[in-house]
């Protein structure tokens, strides 16, 4: 098992298509994805006057260290298009990293684990998909433990791509 994680996320041109161009461009300039989750809608967290999200959780062998799987996950969604106007806004696609194995990291460039993980069910529903019992190296839950405990109540729903 590997360990990295990250959430892919879009709600803009066609989400589900930018899903399938950014596991691509992952899977090319970063490293092999080895494990993927279900695609879930939710409404926009943060923002919500805004299309609803798609977010997808993968798992990435990769040899790259995580500042340098940042400035590539930065590079993939430059290259797709993303323009960042706004905090939280709309967006065409959005890679972050949420666990690098069992790193803990806080800089001006990179938190690990993802700071916001454990509060955000849109993003703890997709991991426990792939990493349920893969452990929080900081609060040192389990991330379907995390999941049970969110207090967050954004609906996220398992969407079946046969119903687009």
């Amino acid at each position: 098992m590997n360990g990295i994680y990250l959430l892919l996320g879009s709600n803009l041109n066609n989400p589900l298509h930018q899903l399938t161009v950014a596991k691509q461009l992952l899977a090319s300039q970063a490293g092999e994805i080895v494990r993927m989750s279900a695609i879930y809608r939710t409404a926009a967290w943060g923002k919500p006057d805004q299309p609803d999200f798609f977010n997808q959780a993968v798992e990435l062998d990769t040899e790259l260290e995580p500042l340098r799987l940042l400035e590539k996950t930065s590079a993939i969604e430059q290259q797709m298009g993303r323009v960042r106007h706004e905090k939280n806004g709309p967006r065409i696609i959005d890679i972050d990293l949420l666990l690098y194995r069992t790193l803990t990291c806080s800089t001006d460039k990179l938190a690990v684990p993802h700071p916001a993980l454990h509060v955000r069910r849109f993003t703890l529903t997709p991991l426990a998909d792939i990493a349920s019992e893969v452990t929080h190296p900081v609060l040192h839950q389990t991330i379907a433990q995390l999941l049970h405990l969110c207090a967050d109540h954004l609906a996220v729903e398992r969407f079946e791509v046969g119903n687009v």
